[in-house]
């Protein structure tokens, strides 16, 4: 298997993709829960400052309790749980009661399997591959809590780092892929990161008084700088600035934000993070282009 997949690049795409969808319904459920789960922590730990103890309550976590409707709380059957093919099939609709089913959960399901399969068809088969897609999955599922809670949680930023950190130490380097950078490379990319966007947020609350980010996004950008490495910082930030500010500006004119009201971030590092993982180079190399050939 693993010999078709290393000789054939439709394979792998192919293989990838299915693995994305499947993966796409896991983060689903991180999605959902994580930020629940956080929540129930820090009420326990708010209770236990207080002397006071916690409520039972019932096990919640990644697993358990098993999928079930949110309007008739029917188990969710494994037939019923196939990544988009299912929601297909139901016509987005509950099979007990017939409650609409978001959009969302096959979007982020085929989201996931497009992304996969781009990052195998960039890097090929390999080690390259495997890192993109351990990013590329924890970017999908940092996006898009932060678009519901603006929360980017330390649970998935902090194992992202040092994910980034040891694939830099770990891995094989290959001369002709970008990814795991060297490690020296990561460290100086995790730690830049991190103080640039802790430098900005300083100075604006100095200047306005006011957060202009949270400190989930330094940790962000510091994992970021660990995988990426540091020369692709700058790069990544002007776009996730660039994008994030073209938005929020659009939302204004059409009315459907209104200004001073706190915009998430994350998806927007997140969004630019991938971009160079695929494209940073060349991206790079474009702009600079513009200004002529070196002297």
């Amino acid at each position: 298997m693993t010999g078709l997949l290393a000789e054939s690049m439709p394979a792998l795409v192919g293989v990838v993709f299915l693995l994305g969808l499947l993966v796409g319904s896991f983060l689903n459920v991180v999605i959902h829960r994580l930020p629940v789960m956080l929540e129930r922590g820090w009420r326990r730990e708010a209770l236990a400052l207080d002397g006071r103890e916690a409520p039972a309550e019932e096990p919640y976590d990644l697993v358990r309790p098993r999928s079930a409707c949110p309007a008739c709380k029917a188990p969710i059957t494994a037939l019923q749980n196939i990544p988009v093919v299912s929601w297909l099939v139901l016509r987005g609709r509950c099979a007990g009661c017939r409650a609409p089913i978001s959009a969302r959960y096959p979007l982020v399901e085929l989201l996931t399997a497009l992304l996969s399969a781009a990052v195998a068809w960039q890097f090929g088969f390999g080690w390259s591959t495997a890192a993109g897609l351990v990013l590329t999955w924890f970017l999908v599922a940092l996006a898009f809590i932060d678009i519901d809670t603006q929360l980017l949680p330390d649970s998935l930023t902090v194992p992202l780092l040092w994910l980034g950190l040891l694939a830099a130490l770990c891995l094989p380097q290959v001369p002709a892929a970008r990814l795991p950078v060297d490690l020296r490379t990561a460290v100086i990319g995790a730690v830049a990161g991190y103080l640039a966007l802790w430098a900005v947020y300083h100075l604006f609350r100095l200047l306005t008084r006011k957060e202009g980010m949270g400190y989930g996004d330094f940790k962000l950008l510091a994992a970021l700088g660990a995988w990426l490495g540091w020369r692709m910082l700058l790069p990544l930030v002007i776009g996730a600035a660039g994008v994030g500010a073209l938005v929020g500006i659009a939302g204004i004119l059409l009315r459907r934000r209104e200004a001073g009201i706190p915009m998430a971030f994350g998806p927007y590092l997140a969004a630019s993070g991938w971009l160079m993982l695929m494209f940073g180079p060349q991206l790079v190399d474009a702009y600079l282009g513009l200004y002529g050939p070196p002297r």
